[in-house]
């Protein structure tokens, strides 16, 4: 029987898309250039909640608490070919539940209240189904919209290159460097196990030991000049005596 031609050759391995996280500052200006545009509130929602954008136009306004301060993800939104399909999500972990800051709790209720108003000028009824975020005529999302919208902001704000699953990056990194524990991020983020985290965002966890060395150094005392002192002052008497005995 012949040798298997392809036993002789290596798998193509998986390229990772080039991830770009951006810092407090970068966030702010984002924001700041987005407060004016129609898509402010879903940009503000992501970057404060790592949401997938498929997650995001798949909420609906009973997925939200905001007296609790909690999100729950429920179902997704896909749109093909003009389609809009409403799935739950792909496995247990990505169907969860997440808490939310106080300043989105906040700007959601100002959101609310402006959709409320639409709604009466509208004639139409506000219903607890209703998307949390659609087009002007109250339409689901079309995701590449979104996208093509966002990389628009992002270019205004100097920040080419960005797209806006990298909010999701942004958010992810923020939570890791302000010392979050790597399974509440997991949870946050529903992703299958904190290892996937881990490994995702390992250069963000291999930039942080130096700092992490630092606080370390800052905590534990310094200990070697002080034991080698003290051993030194053991050792004189008996050194002495030696050269008494000689």
């Amino acid at each position: 029987m012949g040798a298997n031609p392809c036993d002789m050759t290596d798998p193509p391995r998986p390229i990772k898309k080039i991830m770009r996280t951006l810092t407090p500052v970068e966030v702010e200006h984002l924001l700041e250039v987005a407060k004016e545009s129609y898509y402010y509130p879903i940009i503000y929602f992501a970057v404060s909640t790592g949401l997938r954008l498929a997650e995001i136009l798949g909420l609906r306004w009973r997925d939200i608490d905001l007296d609790m301060l909690s999100i729950s993800v429920n179902q997704v939104l896909y749109k093909r070919n003009g389609v809009t399909t409403f799935k739950e999500p792909k496995t247990q972990h990505s169907r969860r539940r997440i808490s939310m800051t106080p300043k989105l709790a906040a700007m959601l209720r100002d959101y609310k209240t402006n959709r409320e108003w639409l709604y009466i000028q509208s004639n139409k009824l506000f219903a607890l189904d209703d998307l949390l975020f659609t087009t002007y005529r109250g339409q689901p999302f079309n995701p590449s919209v979104i996208g093509h919208n966002f990389r628009k902001i992002a270019l205004q704000a100097n920040l080419s290159g960005v797209r806006f699953h990298d909010l999701r990056h942004t958010f992810a990194s923020l939570m890791l460097l302000r010392g979050v524990s790597p399974k509440i991020i997991s949870e946050a983020l529903g992703h299958s196990s904190v290892a996937f985290t881990m490994d995702t965002y390992s250069h963000i966890i291999d930039g942080m030991q130096s700092d992490a060395m630092a606080l370390l150094d800052e905590v534990l005392p310094a200990g070697i000049n002080g034991v080698s002192q003290k051993n030194n002052a053991n050792l004189t008497p008996i050194v002495n005596i030696m050269a008494l005995k000689n």
